[in-house]
């Protein structure tokens, strides 16, 4: 055996979200997982993953073929891995005068990396983007402009289309109630 092997190896750590970092130097996956645990302060059983694609390290046989200085991630709980995406890097100064400022612009950024997010997006974000103005931000954010265009008009039918779905669910619980009520007046009148 080596010194590394009794000694351990060294390891970068991030948690989920990869805004810490930290170093661990262990000998062992348990050796790892422990002073993880220490370091970030958690008390929960927690999973290592490869930073990289997410792979997960579940046995010492597998740990042990890890090479010094590798990125690890850890997650907690039913925390999931995913790719990192880039930050939206605008400056305030630059979107002072964007109606929707800062919100808008990171929220478009985001959105630049992965589309498909905008179908999850809450009434307020799909507002906003709805309402953007896209000649505003072409400028600073993105050279696409037919982008931002079709952002805003697939924001408006979401939006339109949530806006409907709640409309129908409180007819629905307008004519649960009503029908409530009725069953409760008709046993009066047969007596």
């Amino acid at each position: 055996m080596d010194d590394s092997t009794l000694n351990g190896k060294p390891f970068k750590i991030t948690n989920v979200t990869r805004e810490i970092r930290k170093g661990v130097v262990a000998n062992s996956l348990s050796d790892l997982t422990s002073k993880v645990c220490e370091k970030f302060g958690y008390d929960d059983e927690v999973s290592v993953v490869l930073e990289v694609d997410g792979t997960e390290i579940d046995d010492e046989e597998y740990f042990a073929t890890l090479e010094p200085h590798t990125n690890l991630m850890i997650l907690k709980g039913d925390q999931k891995w995913c790719q990192p995406s880039p930050p939206c890097r605008i400056s305030t100064d630059q979107v002072d005068d964007i109606k929707g400022g800062p919100e808008l612009a990171g929220l478009v950024g985001k959105l630049k990396q992965n589309l498909c997010h905008v179908s999850l997006l809450g009434a307020p974000d799909l507002e906003l983007l709805s309402d953007m103005d896209p000649d505003s931000l072409v400028d600073i954010t993105f050279p696409d402009k037919i982008f931002l265009e079709q952002l805003k008009e697939a924001s408006s039918r979401f939006l339109s289309e949530k806006r409907q779905a709640q409309d129908a669910l409180e007819l629905l619980r307008l004519y649960h109630e009503k029908e409530t009520e009725e069953r409760e007046v008709q046993p009066e009148l047969i007596n």
